[in-house]
């Protein structure tokens, strides 16, 4: 079998991932958005994930193409799915892009064809929601006409060193021998080789508890840094100080944002409910960890207090919008709670970011952002995003006589800032 592989979907997972593929396959990525599928094919990506010299290499050398037609995935026999999955305001899991995308497969898959998902969901939803919908629009019958698998992503957007190339994969398939052919596949792009799991559930299930535990981890810390700031001790000199034991786990207190680890518990979660069983300490991490802008805007209004500023109408930079360092990535961001937070008090907010695109940010969230600053005077500045663009930043230049400076990621030399989580 000659592989022909389609990835679907073109963004922080799926155009790495093509990319890669491109290599040693003939592949093509398919998405929805003619405007992405545009600017890719021009040898571009927004999303900076894919340097532009790699991209070009693969669309003028491997003969990797961008497509929103249909028909020209047709003729491939190794689908690969690399859609969001998101959650509604009630943060229960929407699986509708998973939908329509098994259903884009539907109208194009033949016997013998492989589909492999890698789109984080919750044990089952492979073979319980994303199958069905296989079959039903082709006609086809699973494990008879046609197989399945589940290779869970691990990309870290904005990370240059753990690249996908060079991350440790899980794979499965629903059959032995699909179960090696996937592993072999992805195998053969890999440095770091793979993981076969020994079903689709138990490769689901790893890649929910990934994000799961880390976000247990955080909250953790996040509870230590309210406790010792309400006992007026710094959470860092702590977590050095702890750190000196050999078996502590050291992570930091932060905003837990982007479209992973503040995401996926919830789907574990309400799965968790239908089997009776109530994840307690998971969703006490999401509530803690969903909590933490409102309380770094109160800690920073706590700090203007205590300065004798006025927070009322006052001038305040948040530095930073993106989830985290270095990407452009705005998924679910918790620095816009900050912002809310700030602006019962104060509309005159200004957020630069020189990372993330303002059209986007204002049309996700309906915040106006700056990329370059101009020479305001501010009662009060914000880090919350450790762009390396900030850590040579002239706060004097930009802060009032009487003013106060928060570090919500703890970088900034301890004798410049008023207060740090």
């Amino acid at each position: 079998m000659k592989i022909k592989i389609a990835v679907i979907g073109l963004g922080y997972v799926g155009l790495p991932l093509a990319r890669l593929f491109s290599t040693k396959y003939s592949t093509i990525g398919y998405d929805m958005n003619q405007k992405r599928v545009d600017e890719l094919m021009q040898g571009k990506d927004s999303t900076m994930e894919v340097e532009e010299e790699l991209l070009q290499k693969a669309i003028n050398e491997n003969h990797f193409k961008c497509t929103t037609d249909l028909e020209e995935i047709r003729k491939c026999n190794f689908y690969v799915v690399a859609v969001p999955t998101p959650v509604d305001d009630n943060n229960r899991p929407n699986l509708r892009p998973l939908w329509g995308a098994s259903e884009t497969i539907g109208k194009v898959i033949s016997k013998g064809d492989v589909v492999v998902y890698e789109s984080t969901v919750y044990p089952g939803v492979t073979e319980e929601e994303c199958i069905p919908a296989v079959e039903r629009v082709s006609g086809l019958k699973f494990n008879v006409d046609f197989y399945a698998g589940y290779s869970p992503e691990r990309i870290n957007p904005g990370d240059k060193l753990h690249t996908v190339e060079k991350i440790k994969k899980v794979t499965s398939g629903s059959t032995p021998e699909i179960a090696d052919l996937i592993d072999n596949v992805y195998n053969s792009v890999l440095v770091n080789g793979t993981h076969k799991a020994p079903s689709i559930k138990v490769a689901e299930a790893s890649k929910i508890i990934e994000n799961s535990q880390r976000d247990v981890n955080i909250a953790f810390m996040n509870e230590l840094a309210k406790i010792f700031n309400a006992m007026d001790i710094d959470t860092q000199d702590v977590i050095e100080a702890a750190a000196t034991k050999w078996n502590f786990i050291k992570l930091k207190p932060g905003l837990v944002g982007g479209h992973c680890i503040s995401v996926d518990p919830y789907y574990l979660i309400q799965k968790a409910q239908v089997y009776g069983v109530l994840p307690r300490v998971m969703f006490a991490a999401r509530r803690l960890n969903d909590g933490m802008g409102d309380y770094v805007a109160n800690q920073v209004i706590k700090c203007m207090n205590k300065k004798g500023i006025l927070v009322k109408d006052s001038n305040i930079l948040i530095l930073g919008i993106t989830f985290k360092e270095n990407c452009p990535d705005i998924r679910n961001t918790k620095v816009v709670d900050i912002y809310h937070t700030l602006k019962e008090y104060t509309s005159n907010i200004d957020v630069y970011d020189p990372w993330a695109n303002a059209d986007k940010v204002k049309t996700d969230y309906q915040i106006m952002i700056q990329n370059h600053m101009t020479n305001k005077k501010y009662d009060a500045i914000i880090l919350a995003v450790a762009h390396k663009q900030f850590q040579d930043f002239n706060f004097d230049s930009f802060k009032k006589d009487k003013a106060v400076i928060y570090d919500v990621k703890g970088i900034l030399p301890r004798n410049i800032i008023d207060g740090r989580l």
